[in-house]
């Protein structure tokens, strides 16, 4: 692990901070702690951390406004950390820009590994690159999806939704943003036709759509796709 990786922590139960600055230490994080969303915020403008990892029930200030307060001028990965497992927090939250949210409790090794994948998100870079996981390739520059080698013919707006979850992969992307990104702001907010498409995709893309090994869906969330295999 790179002993550079810094991860700010803005959590107020000091119980937890020593759960996570010691799980992460030994792992070789470097770990700064704020206690409340005004001390984060600071910190987060004068630190530039590697990623963030926010509560939502913070002290002084409310954990959603925190992260569009982040949004505004941040693009670090953000991470919700929170005891509220209602969907709708979750969609809010990763409809405002949080990348990824856990709900407490949660393990070390889960902590683990949500925090590389917002790492190599981080760090890919779109333009000009591909995406592949098992036997499923894209090819952005050329438009070109195969799958074992084998052209997979999709429409234009089948090929948008995947190349976007791909783009995005390992991180859920709520059906609302979806819809927006591909039928702009105005469209209904039925997602029907959404879920029409995504259907058609599995069906061309997994070999069982009923298990599918690379597009997921987060129940009454949104959809995330399998992380990509190129560094």
């Amino acid at each position: 692990m790179n002993l550079k990786t810094n991860v700010l922590l803005i959590e107020d139960d000091k119980s937890i901070c020593s759960f996570i600055t010691t799980a992460l230490s030994g792992n070789g994080y470097r770990v700064m702690t704020a206690y409340t969303g005004e001390e984060g915020l600071c910190l987060a403008a004068s630190n530039s951390p590697d990623v963030i990892l926010q509560d939502l029930g913070l002290p002084d200030v409310d954990g959603l406004d925190m992260i569009r307060k982040l949004r505004s001028w941040s693009n670090v990965p953000i991470i919700v950390i929170s005891a509220r497992t209602k969907e709708q927090d979750k969609v809010t939250a990763l409809d405002l820009g949080a990348d990824d949210y856990i709900t407490k409790p949660f393990g070390p090794a889960e902590l683990m590994a949500r925090i590389r994948t917002g790492l190599r998100h981080s760090h890919t870079t779109v333009a000009g690159s591909q995406y592949r996981s098992g036997e499923l390739a894209l090819d952005f520059d050329r438009r070109l999806v195969t799958l074992s080698g084998q052209e997979v013919h999709l429409t234009q707006i089948e090929y948008q939704l995947l190349s976007l979850l791909a783009e995005n992969s390992g991180r859920v992307l709520t059906y609302s943003s979806i819809m927006s990104a591909i039928w702009g702001p105005y469209m209904d907010s039925n997602n029907q036709i959404l879920r029409v498409n995504m259907a058609n995709i599995r069906r061309k893309i997994e070999k069982n759509p009923a298990f599918p090994e690379y597009v997921f869906t987060e129940i009454g969330v949104g959809y995330r796709m399998r992380e990509n295999e190129i560094t």
